[in-house]
């Protein structure tokens, strides 16, 4: 009631003075702009505010023309107010002013740059998107006519627009991208721009997961290489991880970009149009990592294209990193659309005798991929050690401790072409003049053996002791390899020596059941594989004395085996020897074993290789004991296919050609067979011994087991 009384008693000239006193007020906050054009600067309607800019941007050319700058200081200053007020569409209306201010400014906007850009940064973290659409419009005619002033923003103008980039609303994601290619533009026009700054933000966020900010940072990456002029290679090892992170991107775009960018990249490097070289160990540890890891073909295809690179345009300077190189080329070489064959076969070759390299880093990472999955990643093992064998013998060796062993371990692999490969390796490293890191005194040997294996090959002699470990432990490797591997040794040894290591290493070990099972093994090979040709046609002749101690050698151990050792003196001519040793035959236990045996040597007899035995019953001077032999042979075997043609064989003999006694084969002079014979003599009968303990352990054995089912059936019951 009161104030309605007080507006009756009011004059209507009072009301005037207040409201132009109040419209004054405003005049005065907003000057120089008038409280009129505020309101329709920041009206809501888009045609209304776009009226309004032509208005201030026609002031502000005017106030520049009086120059009064000071006046248009305070201007820009309520424009940057209106950028901060609570009401969106005065933000707007703020920043639609702003752009109006500079486009007047035109190019006086140097004075006026951090007045003109600041205020709009402030509005891209506005919630309202479009307030932050405005911003960029905005923004994008400030700079546009600021040009390379703007630059001395560019850290928050960067910023901006790499958050920007992920932003929610797709029409400021739009606006953003003009804005960001103008101001690319800018940066590659403006010869003074320090590309450092730029990489100095790039390197801060290369790592950032969004695949939206990642093919921001890769579009600056790409613009900045296409210009010769920027220095750029020098920052590579900075950024070189994040981009083949990005590579990885669930985004094809974004892994399309970066593997552009890495292309720029080696290029420049190719091209080394820096002036300055990157910090290759930076990079090669970058790319080992990325060409190891388990991530996309795509990340190890192209870390595989930059090692290749780096090889060609650096060669045998990079043999100082070659474990590294061999790190991510090894688990590689399988897969044929990667560069991993060609980089392995270019390592190889830079590698020579004087080559720098760290040869203990190089054997750790050979020996952890010798038994890759990969059959091409563990032929490529031996072919490194064996070129290692070849450049630098002496420096290879003093790591056999440690090569060696995984060598042997290696001969139970399933592939051929590795096993064959590992023989050689191992024949290579026997054949060596270089003893050391072997000592024959570790394998436990007495003074006979390393006396009859003096001449030898340490390694020959380790080597050989190792595999009949492996044989003996291994039954699988034996049945299934053994004849593989001894034939491959004898091709690249000599299966003299082969033949001779063998049968007195063999002497050396207890298993008697081990050493009939390699004897029959060994006589088989003997007999049958041609690469033994010469072997058998020295052990005919005995024209030297190295083949007699070789035969007396091999007579030792085949006497654990006695239908072997026949097939031995038969295949030596040794008849008149070979039938005393039948007057014994009656001394061992006929097992289906012995058996088998006999059948294989009457097939022998009939091959072709034995051709000169069936010949040789025709000679006076053998006719007699050999017919003794295979009759013999005969009277032991059941009536089955190998009975019935030894039996059609003896049938052909002719008439028994009587010679003097006295005549002597000159063969049996050159051995002397009784030591021998006595030595055979001894292990039969330990043969015996052992075989009737056998039996009467299984007899044994027998009753307990009737006891324990009589039990067992007595408590059913």
């Amino acid at each position: 009631m009161q104030f309605s009384a007080m507006r009756n008693i009011l004059p209507p000239s009072y009301y005037i003075i207040v409201i132009e006193q109040i419209e004054y007020m405003v005049d005065a906050q907003y000057a120089p702009l008038t409280a009129t054009l505020v309101r329709t600067l920041t009206d809501k309607l888009y045609e209304k505010r776009k009226a309004a800019a032509l208005d201030i941007e026609k002031q502000v050319r005017d106030l520049l023309q009086a120059n009064h700058l000071a006046e248009l200081k305070k201007l820009l200053t309520v424009l940057k107010g209106l950028t901060a007020a609570q009401n969106a569409h005065a933000r707007k209306g703020g920043l639609i002013g702003l752009a109006a201010a500079a486009i007047a400014l035109g190019k006086n906007t140097a004075d006026y740059t951090s007045q003109l850009i600041e205020p709009v940064l402030t509005c891209f973290s506005d919630p309202d998107s479009r307030v932050r659409y405005y911003a960029c419009e905005s923004l994008y005619n400030i700079v546009k006519i600021c040009r390379s002033s703007a630059l001395s923003h560019f850290d928050e103008l960067f910023d901006t627009l790499w958050r920007l980039s992920a932003d929610t609303d797709l029409n400021v994601r739009s606006g953003a991208e003009l804005l960001d290619r103008l101001l690319k533009d800018i940066v590659l026009a403006t010869n003074s721009f320090e590309i450092s700054i730029l990489m100095s933000l790039v390197r801060d966020r290369i790592y950032s997961q969004n695949s939206s900010n990642r093919r921001f940072v890769v579009s600056w990456l790409s613009a900045v290489l296409t210009a010769p002029e920027l220095s750029i290679s020098v920052y590579l090892p900075e950024v070189l991880d994040g981009l083949f992170q990005m590579l990885g991107d669930s985004q094809p775009g974004v892994r399309d970009a970066t593997e552009a960018v890495l292309g720029q990249f080696l290029e420049r490097l190719h091209e080394q149009k820096d002036g300055d070289r990157a910090e290759l160990s930076d990079m090669i540890n970058v790319l080992i990592v990325h060409a190891c890891a388990e991530e996309s073909a795509l990340t190890r295809m192209i870390a595989l294209i930059w090692l290749n690179c780096f090889l060609k345009m650096h060669s045998a300077g990079l043999l100082q990193y070659l474990s590294s190189f061999l790190t991510a080329v090894l688990p590689c070489l399988n897969d044929s659309q990667l560069k991993a064959k060609e980089i392995n076969t270019h390592l190889m070759e830079l590698l020579s005798e004087n080559a720098d390299i760290e040869y203990d880093a190089v054997i750790k990472v050979l020996l952890k991929h010798i038994k890759h999955e990969f059959r091409d990643t563990r032929m490529a093992v031996l072919n490194w050690i064996s070129r290692m064998h070849v450049t630098a013998p002496a420096k290879l060796f003093s790591y056999m401790d440690r090569v060696f062993p995984v060598l042997l371990s290696l001969l139970s692999d399933t592939c051929d072409d590795v096993l064959l490969l590992d023989l050689q390796l191992l024949s290579d490293i026997c054949e060596g003049k270089n003893t050391s890191g072997v000592e024959l005194q570790e394998l436990n040997l007495n003074e006979n053996i390393l006396k009859q294996l003096s001449g030898i090959s340490p390694y020959l002699v380790k080597f050989t002791s190792s595999l009949l470990a492996m044989f003996r432990s291994d039954k699988a490797l034996l049945n299934d390899r053994g004849v593989l591997i001894v034939r491959q040794l004898c091709i690249l040894l000599g299966s003299g020596s082969i033949y001779r290591c063998l049968s007195v290493l063999l002497l050396n070990d207890s298993d008697t059941g081990f050493i009939s099972q390699m004897v029959a093994l060994l006589n088989g090979i003997l007999l049958t594989s041609s690469e033994l040709f010469e072997l058998r046609k020295q052990l005919r002749t005995l024209e030297s004395e190295t083949c007699i101690n070789l035969f007396e050698s091999l007579y030792r151990t085949w006497a654990f085996q006695p239908i072997a050792l026949l097939g031995l003196c038969v295949l030596s001519q040794n008849y008149e020897h070979a039938s005393i040793l039948v007057r014994h035959l009656w001394k061992v236990d006929v097992t289906v074993d012995v058996l088998i045996e006999i059948d294989r040597l009457v097939q022998l007899i009939e091959s072709p290789i034995l051709s000169y035995v069936r010949l040789d019953l025709l000679d006076a001077r053998h006719q007699r004991p050999l017919t003794a032999v295979l009759s013999a042979l005969l009277m032991i075997l059941p009536q089955t296919d190998a009975f019935n043609t030894l039996h059609k064989r003896i049938q052909c003999i002719p008439s028994i050609v009587v010679h003097e006694e006295n005549e002597q084969n000159q063969l049996d002079a050159k051995v002397d067979f009784k030591p021998l014979l006595q030595h055979f003599l001894r292990i039969l009968e330990e043969q015996q011994e052992h075989g009737l303990i056998d039996r009467a352990q299984q007899k044994y054995s027998e009753r307990m087991l009737d006891k324990k089912i009589q039990l067992f059936l007595c408590g059913a019951r």
